[in-house]
């Protein structure tokens, strides 16, 4: 049974071993707390394992220091048959400075699909925009995710040795 959990919002402190040679917080780690953080809201709306499909228009627009206090909240703004589309938003701040001073940092649309037991795809519960800023956010969903189909088709053609556009 489904608890439809729509936002969920996780909480991480940016450590020593979170670093590129750079000296900021590498892309995979953001990119894991983003995928943990969906994981555990697409299973709070579905009720059932589910798995990552795809990530699109991920934006890395500010560093994150060692010490910061990154949030990481996912926001349910789509759904298919089978499939829950969240947007992302990544902050993070100085936890010895106000809390209204965080800065995103990352931004992306993460797609999950829930499963059964043998990895089948299987149905969600359906989300229904209510308001204009929901429904403006379902729209967003499905932009970002065709242009990542048109991302993916290109490298596809890329792979198979078509000629380039």
């Amino acid at each position: 049974m489904s608890g439809q959990q729509r936002q969920l919002a996780m909480r991480f402190l940016a450590e020593p071993s979170d670093v590129n040679f750079g000296g900021k917080v590498h892309g995979g780690q953001v990119m894991r707390w983003i995928d943990q953080c969906g994981y555990a809201a697409a299973v709070g709306w579905s009720g059932h394992y589910s798995v990552t499909v795809a990530v699109g228009g991920i934006r890395f627009v500010a560093p994150i220091r060692i010490g910061d206090l990154v949030s990481v909240e996912a926001t349910l703004i789509h759904t298919g048959t089978t499939s829950m589309h969240f947007a992302v938003d990544v902050r993070a701040r100085d936890p010895m400075q106000d809390a209204g001073q965080a800065t995103l940092c990352t931004h992306c649309v993460i797609v999950f699909v829930a499963v059964d037991g043998e990895g089948q795809p299987v149905d969600v519960p359906g989300w229904t925009p209510d308001s204009e800023e929901d429904r403006r956010l379902s729209e967003y969903a499905l932009k970002v995710m065709a242009l990542s189909k048109g991302i993916e088709s290109t490298i596809a053609r890329y792979h198979a040795g078509a000629p380039r556009p």
